[in-house]
């Protein structure tokens, strides 16, 4: 009978105990901004968020022309996206922040929030990106991200509610957006 109790007592505290995981929130990450700026994630509380790994010499980068026109159609009703560059993915962003900055304003006219470069895998990848990737697992549940252009959807309260992968086109994620928007 003791056994069988403290099975019990073992199995419930497991059960309804919340991991330091569950706990933590989009909300408490710090990122620098591409030009090294402190920003606290706490900021875009109550926004919806697209948050995107970016690169700009890659397959997929005119999908910068893409989220930029998401941006723009959405911005005033609380759509923000936050651009990461990342070099991990066959070295397709190798410049400064200084030049992606360059290159993303110039080339695509992108107007949303771009960030200092950053992993997204592996021993020194960003907190965020850790946080992003254990909320939303990608393809067959892994939880690297395989490929720039990886984006994750967050609500207004938070909560990473999805995952798309490289091949998705922003514009196909625009109903899933005025979803959130709408709430």
């Amino acid at each position: 009978m003791k056994v069988l109790l403290s099975l019990l007592l073992l199995f419930s505290t497991l059960l309804f105990s919340q991991t330091e995981e569950d706990s933590v929130s989009i909300y408490d990450f710090t990122v620098k901004d591409i030009h090294e700026q402190e920003v606290p994630l706490s900021n875009y509380r109550g926004k919806v968020l697209l948050i995107v790994n970016v690169a700009s010499e890659c397959g997929f980068t005119p999908q910068y022309e893409g989220l930029e026109k998401l941006y723009e159609s959405y911005e005033d009703q609380g759509l923000m996206i936050l651009g990461f560059p990342c070099n991990q993915f066959s070295e397709q962003e190798p410049g400064s922040n200084k030049e992606i900055f360059a290159y993303c304003t110039t080339t695509y006219d992108v107007t949303f929030d771009m960030f200092a470069k950053i992993d997204v895998n592996g021993d020194n990848a960003a907190p965020l990106y850790k946080y992003l990737k254990s909320q939303q697992s990608g393809f067959l549940w892994t939880e690297s991200i395989k490929w720039n252009f990886t984006k994750f959807l967050v609500d207004r309260e938070g909560n990473v509610v999805d995952r798309y992968g490289s091949s998705t086109k922003p514009a196909s994620i625009e109903n899933d957006i005025k979803a959130l928007l709408e709430k």
